[in-house]
């Protein structure tokens, strides 16, 4: 396919896009009940440029950032071209095919799908990994109009040939970059070499990395370019701030920080699946009720501990990165980085789970001394510095005397880490012993192992 024309089709930065209505938009009655019946009325400035275009069946590459009102950008498109569809899909097939990188944006995908098309009657697979295989072979046996995948989980599928997917009128990648960093990016060209010509395509990325754009390049025919926000900048409503506290004393800091009034739903991030549930663990050792969710935990048990969150039964949160991905809750009030990430651009994901439908949101972050070059890398990427607060926990290391520069990192992951946590003139919190290089000791003295980034999830 020849892509040498390719279009910007750009939402207009105008007042007028928060002052159309759902019904300006050519939607079928069916979804315009749909969305009135959950309290829309004026779609988002992702939804104005995408569901035009898509329902003139141009291919769409997007950029928006999470929280925007994306999924509903291209759902509700699907689900207006299915109204008019009089033919059922053939047997293991699907009309619509979407790709999400993880089990959880995957789940929250069709729970979406359900709610939109409650006043029609079709049918919705999701097929990830975590769980048996079984029950999604049974879904997929007489065809279904929406199939909801992961890319590892579908791939597996397909070679067995359960499922088929050439016969997709449309296909959407959700969350785009982020299947690139988990390594799904040879799977995604595979998947999508089988796909039939004629089709729609939708790329929709946070970011664009030279990589998606390729990806665009080579699948999408003459695209129309919708971006309304700036790549990987964080949502503006979001009430930043920055703590700097010994690694010690973030677990107090955290529990006083957790029994403030004005925190009524929080997810706290750590770095690794371990940290989570040693932090759950000590939260419920001050009577503090939490739950973790990540990859050591089975399918079922995240499915029970986000429901428990969306409804409100539990209001503490601990979540790894990859984890996190596809959490849509509303009324997330606050974002705490317990472990700020070595990947600054997961930190622009991290915060963009508050402030989420327009409302405004606070993002903490408990820095301590082995983690000043990663916020430095945080704040270079979003053009801000992090609001400095203290409390009784804070560090006495003066910042204004730092020299060295940011945290380095090469274009494959982040792993560069400082001697000393960073900082030549931090003083030692160990009565002058020197620190391990690699942020810290592990077990038995062992120096601390550096944190990789973009391995495979097929479980995902």
């Amino acid at each position: 396919m020849s892509h040498d024309n390719d279009t910007n089709f750009r939402a207009p930065k105008d007042e007028s896009l928060h002052l159309k209505h759902f019904t300006d938009l050519g939607l079928a009655e069916p979804l315009l009940r749909a969305v009135s019946a959950e309290g829309y009325t004026k779609p988002t400035p992702i939804q104005v440029g995408v569901i035009p275009a898509m329902l003139a069946g141009r291919d769409i590459v997007g950029i928006a950032q999470t929280g925007t009102g994306k999924t509903a950008a291209f759902v509700l498109p699907i689900l207006h071209q299915l109204t008019f569809e009089r033919t059922r899909p053939a047997q293991t097939s699907c009309g619509a095919l979407i790709l999400a990188p993880t089990r959880e944006l995957a789940a929250q995908i069709a729970d979406n799908i359900r709610t939109y098309a409650q006043f029609m009657h079709l049918s919705v697979a999701v097929v990830v990994g975590g769980v048996k295989p079984r029950a999604q072979i049974r879904a997929m046996a007489r065809g279904v109009d929406i199939l909801v995948a992961t890319p590892g989980r579908l791939e597996d599928h397909m070679s067995t040939g359960v499922i088929r997917i050439d016969e997709a009128k449309t296909i959407v990648l959700d969350e785009a970059d982020q299947m690139m960093d988990f390594g799904f990016m040879p799977a995604i060209r595979r998947i999508m070499a089988k796909l039939p010509t004629q089709r729609q395509t939708i790329l929709l990325s946070a970011t664009m990395p030279r990589q998606i754009r390729a990806l665009a390049r080579d699948f999408l025919d003459n695209p129309a370019e919708i971006s309304v926000a700036p790549q990987s900048k964080p949502i503006e409503l979001i009430d930043q701030k920055v703590y700097f506290v010994g690694k010690q004393a973030k677990r107090q800091l955290l529990e006083e920080l957790l029994q403030r009034d004005d925190i009524n739903r929080a997810i706290v991030f750590t770095r690794t699946k371990h940290g989570a549930n040693k932090v759950v663990v000590n939260l419920e050792k001050h009577g503090l009720e939490a739950a973790a969710i990540h990859g050591n935990k089975s399918q079922s048990q995240r499915v029970k501990t986000l429901k428990a969150f969306r409804n409100g039964e539990l209001n503490i949160l601990i979540a790894t990165d990859i984890a996190a991905r596809g959490i849509d809750i509303d009324d997330i009030t606050h974002i705490i980085n317990y472990e700020l990430p070595n990947i600054p651009e997961s930190y622009v994901h991290r915060i963009g789970r508050t402030a989420r439908a327009g409302k405004s949101g606070v993002a903490i972050s408990l820095c301590d001394g082995t983690e000043r070059g990663f916020l430095r890398d945080i704040e270079k990427l979003i053009g801000r510095a992090l609001d400095r607060e203290t409390s009784a926990y804070s560090d006495t290391y003066d910042e204004t005397q730092e020299s060295l520069p940011a945290n380095p990192r090469n274009n494959g992951g982040g792993r560069g880490r400082r001697r000393n946590g960073g900082s030549g003139k931090q003083k030692s919190q160990n009565h002058g012993k020197p620190k391990a290089a690699n942020g810290g000791q592990g077990r038995n003295g062992k120096p601390g192992q550096k944190h990789k980034r973009g391995n495979k999830h097929r479980a995902a």
